[in-house]
Parts: C-alpha cells; structure tokens; sequence
C-alpha cells in the first residue's frame, strides 16, 4: 500500500537547492521518517514556472484576497506567471492522484496560511496563503495539507497523517469500483462499518449523517453515494480528535469485552482508559491494550477496526496524543 501513498511536497523540503537565493529548506522528519511511507511528488511553483536559481525574493502584496507576487527590490510582478502556471499544474496533479501535500511554510507562493501580505505603506500582515497553494487547495478541498513547521504539534501531524491513510484506503475501494466496471453498494458498507469507530473519534455527528448515506445503499445510485460519503468521510478526518472523544470510543470498544474479560483485566482496563482520560499514559498504551485483548479473545468484528490499527506503529504517532 505504501508505494502508491502520493503526496505532494514542496521541494525545497526534500533538501533541493531550489530557494530564491540557491539554498533549500531541508526538513529530516519529511524526508527521512515520512518518507519510508509515502512517495513524495516534489513541486517548486518558483522555478518550474521559470523563475532562476538564485532569483530575486519575492513578497504577497496589496489586496489581501487577490495579491499580488511582486519582487521584494525591483517590484517586478509574477503574478499572472504565477496564476498561469499553478493553474496549469493542479490539473496536471489531479492526474495523478495525491493523498495529501506538505507545503513550505511563509512562502508567497507556497505558504499555506499565516504569510506575509504587505500593505502600500510595507507594513505586512500575516493573513494571506501562497498563491499555488491557493490554486491547489481551491482544486482539491477534500485532500489533506498541511506545512512543516505544523508537523511538530503531536496532535496536528497524528490528525494529517491518519487522513492520508484513511484516503488511500478509500481510493482503494473506488478504484476497486473502476475496476470492476461498475458501483457496488457492498464495499461502501464494508468501508464504513470498519472506519466507524475511527470517525467517530473525529465527529461522531458526521459519522451518525455518513451512517445514514450508507443506510441508503440499494436504494439510490451507488456512485451518487460514494460521492456524497466521500465529502462527508474527508470533512469529519479533518476535524482533530480530542481526548474526549477517543474516551467514549475506546468505552464502547470494551463493551465488546463484557462477555469474556475477567474481573481483573475488566479493571485493568477502565484503569487504563481513565489514565488516559487524564493524560497521564498516552493513547497507545490503551489501544495496545485493546489489541491484546481483541487476539487473545479472538474478536472478530474489532479485527477489522481500522481504529485499532490506523497507521504504523513505527511512526508512532499515537505515542505523544
């Protein structure tokens, strides 16, 4: 599954001299951590719409919805360069089929949120988002982005990272669909039945309002239904689970326990999911538990839990949240 997990990412964070005064912006966690699992597409809005290496900086400037790319001396604008060419390339993207996009941060071109815009007076103001990134997150509302530096929150790089999964999982299930030569009810259900409790630790309003889409299945057109889940599937990973909510999933996970813990684990494990309700032990020490016992007790249906198992263990993303 992995080598087929695409993601976007700005080039300069793979160590590529491609910044505007010839140096790059190397970040290790990306590329030697996040690369063992993804295959990154690297993209340089600057200079693969034909700007040099080195190249006169540039800054966002005037109107904060519709700046301009103007160079920081000369005042040179690239603006429509810019436009034409992040135009151009999302379509190209789209082609291919990405799980998500890692972008440079403060960048006018590439800058998610937070970049400097610059008044007529040249006082800035950290309110705009990079012009490619802008195209591309107007293209692709649904896919996963985030910027380096935002990586280094436990909680932020857990929730991207499980969204990049959760979607290559999906895309499974609808290039599945293409194969096959038609839309099937059947894989939508499977899909959600073994995402359940992961969405619910996210929204378990969205995953009430996906329950009833898939209740629909048989009766409606499948493919107008995969569309309709989709949306609602990537809307509710966006949304940051919070310890209240992985509390009440992991609650209803032990109910399927009742029939066979003993006494003594049954207290282990309310012991165990208070200390996390109080942040003293982190999620993975719960959910090991869990998985323990889901083997020992042989239990089916919590096999099949992606909740239980969302994204590897090496990346140890569940052992800081």
């Amino acid at each position: 599954m992995n080598e087929n997990i695409l993601v976007g990412v700005s080039s300069c964070l793979l160590g590529e001299p491609v910044r505007y005064d010839g140096g790059h912006k190397l970040d290790r966690y990306v590329r030697d951590t996040l690369g063992h699992y993804f295959r990154f597409v690297p993209v340089c809005p600057e200079t693969e719409c034909g700007l040099g290496v080195p190249r006169e900086a540039m800054r966002l400037v005037g109107d904060p919805t519709h700046p301009r790319l103007v160079t920081n001396k000369t005042g040179m604008d690239h603006t429509e360069r810019m436009l034409e060419y992040s135009a151009r390339r999302v379509e190209e993207l789209a082609e291919l089929g990405l799980c998500g996009f890692i972008f440079k941060s403060k960048s006018p071109s590439s800058g998610m949120e937070r970049v400097k815009i610059y008044n007529d007076s040249g006082i800035p103001a950290a309110t705009g988002v990079g012009l490619f990134a802008r195209a591309f997150m107007d293209r692709f509302p649904l896919i996963p982005v985030e910027e380096e530096g935002r990586l280094h929150d436990d909680r932020l790089r857990e929730n991207f990272i499980e969204r990049i999964f959760t979607l290559r999982r999906w895309q499974q299930v609808r290039e599945q669909a293409d194969t096959d030569n038609g839309w099937k009810h059947g894989p939508l259900v499977e899909f959600h039945e073994r995402h359940k409790f992961l969405l619910s630790s996210h929204s378990p309003k969205i995953t009430s309002e996906l329950g009833k889409i898939v209740a629909e299945a048989g009766k409606r057109n499948a493919e107008t239904l995969y569309q309709e889940y989709q949306t609602g599937l990537m809307q509710a990973m966006r949304l940051l689970a919070t310890t209240a909510k992985h509390v009440n999933v992991l609650q209803h996970i032990m109910g399927f326990f009742k029939k066979f813990l003993t006494p003594d684990e049954k207290t282990e494990l309310i012991e165990t999911i208070e200390q996390y309700r109080q942040q003293i032990i982190p999620l993975i020490v719960v959910t090991t538990l869990l998985n323990h016992y889901v083997r020992k007790y042989d239990v089916s249906y919590l096999k099949t839990q992606f909740y239980l198992h969302p994204h590897p263990l090496e990346l140890k993303l569940r052992n800081h949240v």
